[in-house]
């Protein structure tokens, strides 16, 4: 009898073990917004590569938006630049970049219905859409400083980009600029707009984006961070092997980006997925950025 007990305590005990060792990995649930960098995202998404992680992607259309919903606790982490990082980070010291996308290499923009030499000789206020809180910030406050503009001149009209993809040249006679980003600014130029300054040309800022979270989520979900970076990874290969139908796969959350608009985008953008050289390493460095926890 006791024998039989015995059998039958073990045969439960190996099986809640089993169990306990096979169940998933708790939720992971990343925000992300639509940037040509974040795509491998959406494509890992896509292909269903997420899904074995247990990994959410939530699809939001501002880097602030980004940002509120991490700080809500509706994300566990989020993807953004060092701007975002720097905002984040006084309110949660611990945190830090998990894996690096992209360096800016003209993705990040300034654009206007008027020439540099136009804004700063106008005597009118200066309209200037953006999103106040995030990247487009550093970039206003960088040109305005290298041309000498004062902040008095400039109306800030703070929107999300969704929305300022939809400002039309006609309507707006007077001084406007537009600081936006990739794939956001090519509606913007089909209507007239002109590129007047980028992180490739006249802008001296730096523009690098990564994964951000807590040390702490970091060490919980580390098995899963891991997964996507090889998912992510995995992603960028398809991009170089097929664009064409990496394209087709992401389309939904392109803003009816056409093919040849997305592929010149690429040139935008310098991926960094995999390894960073020794000078950038050094640059991050030298600009307090937190890649001693990258995978």
């Amino acid at each position: 009898m006791r024998t039989t007990f015995l059998r039958l305590f073990l045969t439960s005990l190996f099986v809640l073990v089993l169990s306990s060792c096979s169940a998933p990995p708790e939720k992971l649930r990343i925000s992300a917004t639509t940037w040509v960098g974040y795509s491998p995202l959406f494509y890992a998404k896509a292909k269903g590569w997420l899904d074995p992680l247990n990994i959410k992607l939530l699809h939001v259309v501002s880097l602030s938006e980004n940002m509120y919903l991490y700080q809500a606790g509706n994300a566990d982490a989020y993807v953004g630049t060092q701007y975002e990082y720097n905002v984040m980070h006084n309110k949660k010291p611990n945190l830090t970049a998990v894996m690096m996308f992209d360096r800016s290499n003209g993705g990040d923009l300034i654009l206007s219905n008027r020439t540099i030499d136009e804004l700063k000789a106008a005597t009118q206020p200066i309209k200037v859409y953006l999103e106040m809180d995030s990247i487009n910030r550093t970039l206003i406050d960088d040109f305005m400083a290298k041309y000498g503009l004062e902040k008095s001149r400039f109306n800030f009209i703070n929107e999300d980009q969704a929305t300022i993809s939809t400002v039309k040249l006609k309507q707006n006679t007077s001084p406007t600029m537009i600081v936006t980003y990739t794939p956001y600014n090519l509606s913007l130029e089909k209507k007239g707009f002109k590129e007047i300054a980028s992180t490739r040309d006249n802008l001296d800022i730096f523009v690098v984006d990564a994964l951000f979270t807590t040390k702490d989520v970091l060490n919980k979900h580390r098995k899963q961070f891991q997964g996507l970076k090889k998912a992510v990874a995995r992603a960028v290969k398809a991009l170089h092997d097929n664009p064409n139908e990496f394209y087709q796969t992401i389309k939904p959350y392109l803003l009816e980006l056409s093919y040849q608009d997305f592929v010149a985008s690429l040139k935008d953008i310098e991926w960094i997925n995999d390894s960073l050289t020794r000078a950038l390493k050094q640059r991050l460095k030298q600009s307090h950025y937190p890649i001693d926890h990258l995978l």
